[in-house]
């Protein structure tokens, strides 16, 4: 039977996001669309100093981005990380999935196969994020641990009840060169499960990565909880057992086969949207108390 298509995405600017995946959908694309072009309308934003171009750089001055594309059917994934001058690695990440052997490419072996594939090069370091940078370098020079780690993740189930998603990043900004979070490993970053539903995470990556969030949350729905209700339990069970307890940046999105979407966070007002053919609306994640 036909469901209703149904997106999800993190963070305010994913409202946005949600309405370019709903109009995929609406002419004819499928989840696996709506999820890619929902991300690349957030890397394409300059405004958006956590996600492609516009990108805080790493501590050299250099945008290094990541990202991850799952399709249900099949049980298929592509991921690419530390790619310096490609604008869409949400794409690239695409690509590898459906034309290369692999799942995952990584810096300038991913850049070499984007350009053989046709993607062009183009700075992504903006004149704002160059002068952050410097200004940072000037003042501070030390690595943060946690600094504008707001990963786009998109979430999708179409009218067929097949369910995808994507997760892009620039990562944690004056991260060191070459680092990679949570973003673009399957499991961690973002997990799909066709007969289930999907999650993604944002956040600190090295806090979410060693949780395998994601796929955590799509296993408590196979267990028959809700989107809410996973959310819940993957952050409980990272509140109860890092040192970092409700400290740790742990943020997760969910959305079932049937089109319920949830997410939450360890601390309060974290922003997702949820669109579907009758509206898109922004929504509080649930959360963890200390």
């Amino acid at each position: 039977m036909a469901q209703d298509p149904t997106v999800v995405a993190t963070w305010d600017f994913g409202l946005l996001c949600v309405g370019e995946g709903l109009r995929a959908m609406a002419e004819g694309g499928n989840s696996l669309d709506a999820v890619e072009v929902g991300a690349k309308l957030a890397e394409a934003d300059n405004a958006v100093s956590s996600v492609g171009r516009g990108g805080l750089p790493n501590r050299d001055g250099t945008v290094e981005v990541d990202a991850a594309i799952m399709w249900g059917p099949g049980h298929e994934a592509g991921s690419v990380a530390a790619v310096q001058d490609i604008l869409h690695p949400i794409s690239l990440a695409r690509r590898v999935m459906e034309v290369s052997p692999h799942v995952m490419l990584v810096g300038a072996g991913a850049r070499a196969f984007a350009l053989s594939e046709g993607f062009e090069s183009e700075e992504l370091l903006t004149e704002e994020s160059r002068a952050r940078w410097e200004k940072w370098r000037r003042e501070n020079g030390v690595m943060p641990i946690d600094h504008h780690s707001d990963t786009i993740g998109v979430l999708a189930v179409d009218g067929d009840g097949n369910v995808a998603g994507s997760c892009s990043t620039s990562g944690a900004g004056y991260k060191h060169p070459g680092r990679v979070g949570d973003s673009p490993i399957i499991g961690s970053g973002l997990y799909v499960d066709n007969e289930v539903g999907a999650a993604a995470a944002t956040g600190l990556g090295e806090d979410i990565m060693r949780y395998c969030a994601s796929f955590q949350v799509v296993e408590f729905m196979r267990r028959g909880m809700s989107p809410a209700e996973a959310c819940t339990a993957l952050l409980t069970h990272v509140r109860d057992k890092d040192p970092k307890g409700a400290s740790a940046s742990v943020f997760v999105i969910a959305l079932n086969r049937d089109g319920e979407g949830a997410g939450g966070g360890m601390r309060p007002g974290f922003p997702y949207a949820v669109g579907n053919a009758a509206a898109s609306s922004m929504h509080e994640g649930v959360w963890v108390e200390k």
